[in-house]
């Protein structure tokens, strides 16, 4: 269990105050008394009331940790981390929000010597199974839209992948320009081109990709931020049944359709289906 080794980066969501283990290491309080358990799988739930419609469901999460578990988007965490792994700190603290199973944020643990992360998710299946996935990543269930549960400055990489964006509560969490030898905050984003996955968009009715997207990323954190590079990574995959399947039901194509509309669906395409992959990956430094 992680969780104990990335405490020092989280805080109280209702008073900002850190966290002390109590209770034998099962329960977390801060200063002002709030106290909350760590579930028996290692995550901690931080979020408060019910979780959003929007969370991932135990299906979406096992549908995603097939796929990725596949391979099939390996691509991209390499690129993700040879951009990344020469602008960091010595022993980065990371920050991986919308971690979901915590693929990405394992794989950049994996890669970065020391480095030790905090995978926060709004659903709860997926972090349960975030906690699992490197012995340095501690899961933290909390939603992006809110406060991060997480220090001022106290983060030397913030990664989102295919989520969404807190550009204020990013800039709050990453460390500012350097006032010593050490390199300033990282954020890496990561989003899908207009043409990712345009042969099963129109077969299947997905959901659209916006051209301006870039555009509409660039305006939002362009506040906070500037840009320092983008990258485009394209690939091709070759996708069996059950590939195609986990493909579509691990992203928010499956809030739109039941698991019965979804296998008629996927009778129309081609096996095995060969898919163009494209995404942007993007490098951000925060401003002063």
């Amino acid at each position: 269990m992680a969780l104990p080794d990335v405490l020092d980066l989280l805080v109280c969501p209702h008073c900002r105050q850190s966290f002390q283990l109590v209770g034998e290491g099962r329960s977390v309080r801060c200063r002002n008394g709030h106290a909350f358990d760590l579930a028996r799988q290692g995550y901690l739930n931080l979020q408060s009331g019910r979780s959003p419609r929007n969370a991932d469901t135990a299906a979406m999460v096992a549908a995603r940790d097939r796929f990725l578990s596949g391979g099939h988007y390996q691509p991209i965490l390499e690129r993700l981390l040879e951009l990344v792994r020469d602008q960091v700190a010595v022993a980065p603290r990371v920050l991986e929000v919308g971690a979901g199973t915590g693929y990405y944020l394992a794989g950049l643990l994996e890669g970065l010597a020391g480095a030790r992360g905090v995978a926060l998710d709004v659903s709860l299946p997926a972090t349960r199974r975030a906690a699992r996935a490197h012995p340095q990543l501690g899961g933290v269930v909390a939603d992006v839209w809110q406060p991060l549960p997480v220090g001022d400055a106290c983060c030397d990489l913030v990664v989102d992948v295919f989520a969404p964006r807190n550009a204020v509560e990013f800039r709050r969490a990453l460390a500012g320009p350097p006032v010593t030898a050490e390199p300033p905050g990282v954020l890496a984003v990561v989003t899908p081109e207009p043409d990712h996955l345009e042969q099963l968009r129109g077969l299947l009715g997905l959901l659209d990709i916006q051209r301006d997207k870039q555009d509409q990323l660039h305006e939002t954190l362009g506040v906070s931020f500037t840009r320092q590079s983008e990258d485009r990574v394209s690939f091709d995959l070759t996708l069996d049944a059950a590939a195609v399947y986990d493909l579509v039901a691990m992203g928010p194509n499956a809030f739109h359709s039941d698991e019965k509309q979804l296998r008629r669906s996927l009778l129309a395409v081609p096996l095995p289906a060969r898919v163009s992959a494209a995404v942007n990956i993007s490098i951000w430094r925060p401003r002063p």
